[in-house]
């Protein structure tokens, strides 16, 4: 199964607005900026991760995106579903009922065996997506990860970073 770049983008920009404190935000372009992608290529991930309630946006010259509820209740599969869409990766469609071989439909009654075996590795994959919480995911990098890759990233959102009055803003 390959997921498409832009759930790496998303990703990483909530575990970034993970960072921002209380009503602040981040403005989509200077999220484009901290991993060399595309304003208008990163600005419809956003959009799809808003319109699915884990981001807010905020208009005006002054505003950007922020979680839109705590990292603690934000999956990686609410992601990836943001971005991917809820339909399976794979979807059967029915190819051994094709070709010169067809028989009559009565002869496939019983699901394609390949088709469930496909759906059951979906539902292991998607488990363990929601079994992933933003939250964790952060936590474990500010651990882990190299004391000089933290501070760069911690200075990046501050430098970034743009104060909010109210966190009673939302738009889709």
């Amino acid at each position: 199964m390959k997921l498409g770049e832009g759930v790496e983008a998303a990703i990483h920009c909530a575990a970034m607005l993970a960072g921002v404190d209380g009503a602040a935000t981040l403005p989509g372009a200077a999220m484009a900026e901290a991993f060399g992608l595309s304003p208008s290529y990163l600005l419809k991930h956003l959009n799809a991760l808003t319109a699915s309630g884990i981001l807010e946006s905020v208009p005006g010259p002054s505003g950007g995106y922020r979680l839109a509820r705590p990292a603690e209740r934000i999956t990686l599969l609410d992601i990836v579903l943001a971005v991917e869409g809820r339909e399976p990766a794979f979807r059967c469609a029915e190819i051994r009922q094709r070709g010169p071989a067809k028989l009559n439909a009565s002869v496939y009654a019983k699901p394609c065996g390949i088709n469930v075996a496909m759906l059951k590795a979906e539902r292991a994959y998607r488990a363990a997506l929601a079994d992933a919480w933003l939250s964790d995911i952060v936590a474990e990098y500010t651990a882990d990860a190299d004391s000089r890759s933290v501070a760069a990233n911690c200075a990046f959102v501050e430098r970034h970073r743009r104060p909010q009055k109210s966190s009673s803003t939302k738009q889709a």
